[in-house]
């Protein structure tokens, strides 16, 4: 996928995850941003646990659970 197709599903999870953390996370923008690194994080985290998700459904699941770990992590360092 090239680099235009990670942006829309780190922005798609960054929604995602805004939506699914209790308060709604940062905002709108800011939740895409996050999303954003948290497709890279989501990424890292299921290779080290030896996960594999495929396809574009694969990448915008693991996108979205490494944005609700980096919106979950933004939100206790917020308090």
């Amino acid at each position: 996928m090239g680099i235009i197709g990670s942006i829309i599903i780190g922005c798609l999870a960054g929604f995602c995850a805004g939506k699914l953390m209790k308060g709604g996370g940062f905002g709108l923008v800011m939740n895409l941003v996050l999303g954003l690194f948290g497709g890279v994080l989501g990424g890292w985290l299921f290779s080290l646990l030896g996960i594999s998700w495929g396809g574009i459904m694969g990448q915008l699941g693991t996108a979205i659970v490494g944005a609700v770990v980096i919106l979950w992590v933004a939100s206790l360092l917020k308090k």
